[in-house]
């Protein structure tokens, strides 16, 4: 089942289930909220699932679906998660900051709490105050789970996973290291997150779906170039089972929590990466391809996001088709 939800005038706005190839969808019968849906999944699951049958055996069912009309599937969120599943990811920007990564950090996942109060659609412009402020984006998978009891083991945890989705958790490079500095974490330096239109079941997946990981490209466009193809599944040191379970270790998670992979990056033949143009996956934010150039060349050369400048993150499966719909957007500065 794919799920969405429309801007309606309402701030948790209206949910629809949409049609595997995202052209049509239809509204749920007393079931006004993704939130609801997920409170009361064990009870709606016949229910939706008969709809999702409709849509796709039925033409004439449904309105014609707009992503330019949804809100992230989740507008806000009780918990959003985020961790840093590719290490690979987390050695290079740590690097960039003159760290090296301990050893612990290939055995126990990096988690960070995110604000979840203000999510953007999937194509609300990004509106910040400051360039130097060091925009980037990072493309990202997540999952959304059912309430997670305390203490589950990564394999009980990937039986509460409902929904997956894409992220752009945007961050701000030019304040993450003030921040850290201070020992307690990110806050200003990680704004408002877009989540992809879409937020699919994970049978939709097919057979890229394992139970804890999706193995497919992840699809980041720059200003309208090819930027990242990195495939979610290789290289993704800790599954979503294992994320849902340290988010869990100390707290159960209620339903709707989101939990995020982090940024997803590949290495290629043991290095850090290399440009799509170059026969690489690419990367899914600037601070990867900013680390290289200085390893490469002394300094950085690709800059941070400017306004104006486009961001378009997708993923396909094997026939082209986007699962998700895409998340669509453009940095905009904040007018006060």
């Amino acid at each position: 089942m794919k799920f969405a939800t429309l801007k309606d005038g309402n701030r948790d706005g209206k949910l629809v289930l949409v049609s595997r190839d995202l052209r049509r969808c239809a509204p749920i019968d007393g079931v006004p909220t993704l939130q609801y849906a997920l409170d009361n999944w064990s009870v709606l699951q016949g229910k939706l699932a008969d709809i999702a049958v409709l849509l796709e055996s039925d033409d004439a069912f449904g309105d014609a679906f707009d992503q330019k009309r949804t809100h992230s599937p989740l507008p806000r969120a009780y918990q959003w998660a985020d961790g840093s599943a590719y290490v690979n990811h987390v050695e290079l920007v740590r690097k960039a900051r003159g760290a090296e990564i301990p050893e612990s950090f290939w055995t126990d996942p990096l988690m960070y709490q995110g604000g979840s109060d203000s999510f953007l659609a999937p194509t609300d412009p990004i509106v910040l105050g400051d360039e130097g402020w060091g925009i980037d984006m990072e493309g990202e998978v997540a999952v959304i789970t059912g309430d997670v009891p305390m203490g589950v083991t990564p394999k009980e945890a990937r039986k509460f996973i409902r929904l997956l989705m894409l992220v752009n958790d945007v961050s701000l490079r030019g304040l993450i290291p003030g921040e850290l500095a201070k020992g307690f974490g990110f806050f200003q330096s990680k704004p408002s997150s877009a989540f992809s239109p879409v937020a699919v079941t994970p049978d939709e997946l097919g057979d890229a779906w394992d139970g804890g990981k999706v193995h497919l490209p992840l699809n980041v466009d720059l200003n309208g170039k090819l930027f990242g193809r990195a495939n979610a599944g290789i290289d993704m040191t800790f599954d979503f089972g294992q994320l849902v379970a340290h988010a869990a270790k100390t707290r159960p998670l209620c339903a709707g929590s989101i939990v995020g992979s982090g940024t997803v990056s590949n290495k290629q033949d043991g290095e850090p990466g290399k440009p799509v143009a170059d026969g690489g996956a690419g990367y899914s934010c600037i601070a990867e391809i900013r680390m290289i150039e200085t390893i490469r060349d002394g300094k950085p050369a690709t800059p941070f996001m400017r306004f104006g400048d486009r961001v378009k993150i997708d993923m396909c499966d094997a026939n082209g088709q986007s699962i998700f719909g895409a998340i669509d957007q453009t940095v905009q500065k904040f007018s006060g």
